[in-house]
């Protein structure tokens, strides 16, 4: 369960494919979401948390979140 902060979210109400972009560009267009969100900490750390392995959460991509945990770093 994403909670309540998830209604905050820039994102929140668009065509979810649009998060789960297939090309750098759609990478950067989606980006531009969380760069206006309040809750981008919210949304990283559950992603973080949940292992979440595809689209964009808290302005990162499934690579900047590999490469979080790999340093140990959460944000």
């Amino acid at each position: 369960m994403m909670g309540d902060w998830s209604e905050a979210g820039a994102c929140y109400g668009i065509d979810p494919s649009i998060m789960v972009p297939d090309s750098q560009v759609g990478r950067d267009y989606a980006k531009t979401f969380c760069a206006r969100c309040p809750v981008t900490a919210q949304c990283l750390a559950h992603a973080m948390a949940t292992g979440e392995q595809h689209g964009i959460w808290g302005g990162k991509d499934p690579d900047e979140r590999r490469a979080l945990r790999r340093n140990g770093t959460r944000r």
